[in-house]
């Protein structure tokens, strides 16, 4: 047998002490395959493209060499300039890059400065400029405009990194890149990173890279089965409520969940959805402006939500759509943390839509679920991705294995979700989106001083007529025990509803055990049959 190859670790790269502090404080015991193997390229200066898959650690297989180079500049440097210029396709990508890199460089203090440049604060940003920090992180076309307005200068730039190069070339940034290049100097570092290398990605190869090494390992798309399993419920559109329904009030499904969606309607209906249930969870979309995404992100990896649900709609669907839209597409890029299951609601278009959701889940050395419910019209796309992950895998037995879940089990669930379901109207689905927009509106710092000015335009939308929102009944949030399947009785851990609200509140002495037993059989519907409502409780034979 051959014995497995040993890893060059962190300590043997020639890192800076300070730099291997941090990691070990991360708890990053060895590299990834691809951080082994792109640092020390990196750090001799080649231009490079990186290929690997999601959550195979490429951010730190661009940003360690990053820093330390940034040091070793430092020890020679005459002034304080820009050193690093780092340009990702959306502003949630750019925060969570910058937060990357200052836990990196954690125990370097001031020495190191990265900043984000993504925000809409132009005034902010050029006072953050005009202090040369070492590394800048923003959008192409944010970039572009402060080296037009003077307020950027790359003269002494060493490295230029493009991450999800193929996401910034697709989003039309292109002419923005090419119109970049006339301000770069003469010699730099560049390096493109990407999930997948496309024809945009290998035309721009020319422009900005230097007789580069392409740098693609040969691994799956996915991490191994043991880690990431993927699994499907057979299931119409009219079932789909009523599982999603008993699997989450049943606690079937436990963790962190992204549940996605084919459109943005679609994520507000099942938001709408889950509300009737008490089930809490936020939206991220195209529609939200960048702060609320990046609140939310935020929200969801802080654990204030167990449920977040996500659109990753086909921009190529939709050509005439502005930049901001596409940014947002929550399949590809975005770090949700701990993630244990990615729930596909809506069944993804494309074999690489399926890919790039099942990377939401399962990073590092984390395990995850793929959950799928697939319909007939599914069916092609899905033995789409059975192909594709047996050829990934290397493997010719199913990997998408059937959940064994039983319709007719949960059959007293369906007339629940069928009713919540019907509720949600397109009406209140648009109207749930326009109270999105007008908190959006009413928590605006840029609108404060518009309205100030203007109060009548304040109290016309304060005073607008009354959105109609769906009517949540409070019972729906308990599931009476008599609809629970007989085999989940043990194991299901959801709050089950036995007694009445009133008798939970009565001090413990009070619940007798042969009182608990007739309260829990005179509040099932289907064992009452035998008692007398019409009889007084404690009442004997009348007096004659």
């Amino acid at each position: 047998m051959t014995e497995k190859r040993r890893l060059t670790q962190f300590h043997e790269m020639e890192l800076d002490d300070r730099i291997l502090k941090a990691i070990s404080k991360l708890g990053w015991s060895e590299p990834t395959l691809i951080q082994e193997a792109a640092i020390p390229l990196l750090l001799e200066g080649k231009d490079v493209i990186v290929k690997a898959r999601t959550g195979s650690g490429k951010t730190a297989a661009f940003a360690l060499p990053l820093l330390q180079k940034i040091l070793n500049s430092k020890l020679n440097a005459a002034e304080q300039c820009i050193s690093g210029l780092v340009l990702a396709p959306s502003k949630e990508l750019c925060q969570q890059t910058r937060k990357a890199m200052e836990q990196m460089s954690e125990k370097c203090g001031k020495v190191l400065r990265v900043v984000d440049l993504s925000s809409n604060d132009v005034v902010a940003q050029k006072h953050v400029l005009s202090e040369r920090p070492d590394v800048v992180i923003t959008t192409p076309a944010k970039v572009l405009s402060h080296l037009q307005s003077g307020a950027m200068d790359l003269k002494h730039l060493e490295t230029l990194i493009v991450d999800e190069a193929d996401l910034v070339f697709s989003f039309g940034f292109e002419k923005d890149i090419k119109k970049l290049v006339e301000y770069l100097p003469p010699i730099y570092q560049a390096i493109l990173v990407s999930a997948t290398i496309t024809d945009e990605v290998m035309n721009m190869k020319s422009i900005i890279l230097n007789n580069p090494v392409i740098l693609k390992l040969e691994e799956p798309e996915l991490v191994p089965e043991s880690q990431l399993s993927h699994q499907r419920i057979l299931a119409e559109e009219n079932d789909k409520p009523a599982i999603l329904y008993a699997l989450l009030k049943l606690r079937l499904v436990r963790g962190k969940n992204v549940i996605f969606v084919n459109s943005v309607d679609r994520c507000y209906k099942l938001k709408l959805f889950l509300e009737q249930f008490s089930i809490k969870s936020c939206v991220l979309n195209s529609e939200l402006p960048a702060k609320i995404r990046i609140h939310t992100i935020n929200q969801f990896n802080q654990g204030i939500y167990d449920f977040i649900i996500a659109s990753d709609e086909h921009m190529l669907e939709n050509p005439g759509r502005n930049k901001s839209d596409r940014e947002s597409g929550a399949s590809r890029g975005i770090d949700f943390q701990c993630v244990t299951n990615v729930i596909n609601f809506d069944f993804p278009k494309d074999v690489n839509s399926y890919i790039h959701r099942a990377g939401r889940t399962a990073r590092g050395n984390n395990k995850g679920t793929v959950l799928s419910m697939v319909s007939i019209k599914d069916k092609a796309i899905n033995d789409e991705v059975e192909e594709r992950l047996k050829a990934g895998y290397m493997s010719d037995e199913q990997i998408i294995k059937n959940y064994q879940f039983k319709m007719e089990e949960v059959e007293a669930f369906r007339y629940r979700a069928k009713d919540a379901w019907r509720a949600i109207t397109r009406t209140a689905v648009h109207e749930a989106r326009v109270r999105e927009i007008k908190a959006e509106i009413f928590n605006s710092e840029k609108l404060k001083g518009f309205f100030s000015e203007n109060t009548r335009d304040l109290q016309v939308l304060r005073h607008d007529k009354p959105l109609k929102t769906v009517k949540v009944q409070p019972h729906l949030s308990h599931v009476p025990e008599y609809i629970v399947p007989k085999a989940l009785k043990r194991i299901a851990t959801t709050p089950i509803t036995s007694t009445s609200a009133s008798t939970s509140k009565k001090p413990r002495y009070f619940n007798s055990s042969a009182k608990a037993a007739y309260e829990n059989k005179s509040n099932n519907p289907l064992l009452c049959s035998e008692i007398d409502f019409g009889k007084k409780p404690g009442g004997g034979k009348r007096r004659k």
